[in-house]
């Protein structure tokens, strides 16, 4: 075992006697050294499940579950996460340096036993059913952070190739792009089975994970009978996944991994079970996946039905079966929506834009914004809001056709500022509003904006074309292309002095020196404070990943 990563032999007593000696162990701890020790750890184990050495596999990942880096990361996602303020059933946050270092050195599978969920009810878009929930305690949560470190690398080496949806280095946006390319020619696919399975993460048959998934059987067991406490009371649970554990996501994905293979197996190979490209051309069916939707092209309906039929019986062993309401048979020239995007063909032309449903979503979003929330907010803070949501809506739409819609964006939101403005002074004249609001900025008039502050404009997003993943790309052994694939994504779609810092920091976040993804919740750190006399100027900016600002300010904190 590696003296750096295990946990008896990295030279660090495994319990503290106090809490501040917690939190100076906590602070001390070196995170780019414990990203390197559990990627080398991780990269074993992927070159381990290549190879089918599964004793070499197992041995790998209880080596990685059991070293101090590994349950340092872990505590570290849990706790840096959206959810690090939402308790279990417990009540318990590890919110201090010192409740994570604890949570860290008390991590064992050692006669461990994981608590029951708590069950919320979460709304669904459009929908008055409402989607289950299962949050588990913080100890709970690390557990499972932490066997994903272990499980992720076997995940990504045996995942179909035209999978995308919670994987390292792919995106719906590669999803897109590969959707684009099977049916963009004139001689693809006619027609597409839009594919939805009933209650994905709620079903899957435990016996069937248990049989199947290479982890700790008895960890995994914990993790999937723990049950839930739904209005004081105790459920068991039979079968399922819960949505909200760290751990689902990988598990659902390994589950729905064969389909691509049913398939190629039938449509693909020859009477000698060889892939001939002849089947291929003729039948024209591919899958692309992304979590529990997905959609297989096919040349024409009755194979479509085939390709239905055939996913349905491999869905049935693994305890889940097909929504009838939500699984239809389409022509691409009717057009079907994806991941907030509607596909649709217009005279031999496949076109990509937001869905009417992605548009209207935002556009309530908006509303909500500035006629509820920030009816009395002052204008700064209210464009400050704007700003995020609309920077993050129109990132995700500008790798498609999306210039009409954002220039609706901007028509909305000057209807609803003006509401809004009308709102605040109702007695005074439109030209009194109009010249209190709106300014001249430049060779741009009727800009809303302050001294400091002014509302980006959706329609000066430029449209820039996605480059799509390799399909046998891994990110445990190809990392040189995956690097070198986020730089790039950050310098198509940064602008300005923003360009420049991702630039000057080759991509890599200014605390722990990792690479950064476009995606990644990040944040501006300003080397010298503007309180002690720093200037908003490029030299003296970085980007940071939200975590990373977040330890570091606890590091500066006072002792």
């Amino acid at each position: 075992m590696n003296g750096n990563c295990s946990t008896t032999g990295c030279k660090k007593p495994e319990r503290l006697p106090d809490a501040a000696a917690l939190e100076r162990q906590w602070k001390s701890i070196d995170w780019k050294k414990a990203e390197a020790e559990v990627n080398r750890l991780q990269a074993r184990i992927a070159k381990a499940t290549k190879e089918k050495k599964w004793n070499t596999v197992k041995r790998l990942q209880y080596l990685l579950t059991h070293s101090y880096y590994g349950k340092a990361l872990a505590v570290r996602k849990i706790t840096t996460n959206k959810g690090k303020n939402t308790s279990g059933v417990d009540k318990e946050l590890w919110s201090t340096p010192a409740s994570k270092m604890r949570g860290v050195l008390t991590l064992t599978d050692k006669n461990y036993k994981a608590k029951p969920l708590r069950r919320v009810l979460i709304e669904k878009k459009g929908k008055k059913a409402k989607r289950p929930l299962g949050i588990p305690c913080m100890y709970d949560r690390a557990m499972q952070a932490l066997y994903a470190l272990a499980l992720d690398p076997v995940a990504e080496t045996t995942a179909n190739t035209k999978s995308f949806g919670f994987r390292k280095g792919r995106s719906c946006h590669d999803a897109c792009e590969y959707i684009f390319t099977a049916l963009s020619r004139k001689n693809c696919a006619e027609w597409v089975l839009e594919g939805d399975i009933k209650g994905c993460f709620d079903h899957i048959s435990h016996e069937w994970l248990i049989d199947n998934i290479p982890m700790d059987k008895s960890v995994l067991k914990q993790f999937l009978k723990a049950g839930f406490i739904f209005e004081n009371e105790l459920f068991p649970t039979d079968d399922g996944t819960p949505q909200g554990g760290v751990i689902s996501p990988i598990l659902a994905n390994m589950a729905l991994d064969g389909i691509q293979k049913i398939l190629s197996d039938r449509f693909h190979t020859n009477r000698l079970g060889k892939v001939d490209n002849r089947y291929q051309i003729a039948n024209k069916v591919y899958l692309v996946r992304y979590a529990d939707d997905f959609i297989v092209t096919a040349a024409t309906k009755e194979i479509a039905e085939e390709a239905k039929e055939l996913i349905r019986e491999f869905l049935k062993t693994r305890g889940l079966e097909l929504s009838e309401e939500k699984t239809t048979i389409t022509h691409v020239g009717d057009g079907f929506d994806m991941l907030g995007w509607t596909f649709r063909k217009f005279k031999g032309k496949l076109i990509v834009k937001p869905s009417k449903k992605s548009i209207k979503s935002f556009v309530a979003s908006l509303s909500e914004t500035i006629l509820k929330r920030g009816k009395a907010w002052k204008q700064e803070l209210l464009i400050e809001k704007l700003n995020e949501q609309i920077r993050g809506w129109t990132n995700y739409h500008q790798s498609v056709c999306a210039s009409e819609a954002f220039a609706h964006i901007d028509y909305v939101l000057f209807e609803l500022l003006w509401r809004w403005a009308k709102r605040r002074h109702p007695h005074k004249s439109r030209w009194w509003v109009s010249t209190n609001y709106w300014h001249k900025k430049g060779n741009r008039s009727w800009v809303f904006s302050t001294e400091n502050k002014e509302l980006l404009r959706a329609d000066h997003i430029p449209i820039v074309r996605h480059t799509k993943v390799r399909m046998d790309a891994n990110p445990y052994f190809d990392t040189q292309y995956f690097l070198d694939r986020k730089f790039q994504h950050g310098m198509k779609r940064l602008s300005g002095r923003f360009k420049l810092i991702w630039k000057n920091q080759n991509g890599r976040c200014y605390h722990c020196g990792m690479p950064m993804e476009i995606s990644d919740e990040r944040e501006i750190f300003f080397k010298v404070p503007k309180s002690a006399g720093g200037k908003d100027e490029v030299n003296n900016m970085a980007y940071v990943h939200k975590s990373c600002q977040q330890i570091y300010l606890e590091c500066c904190s006072k002792e």
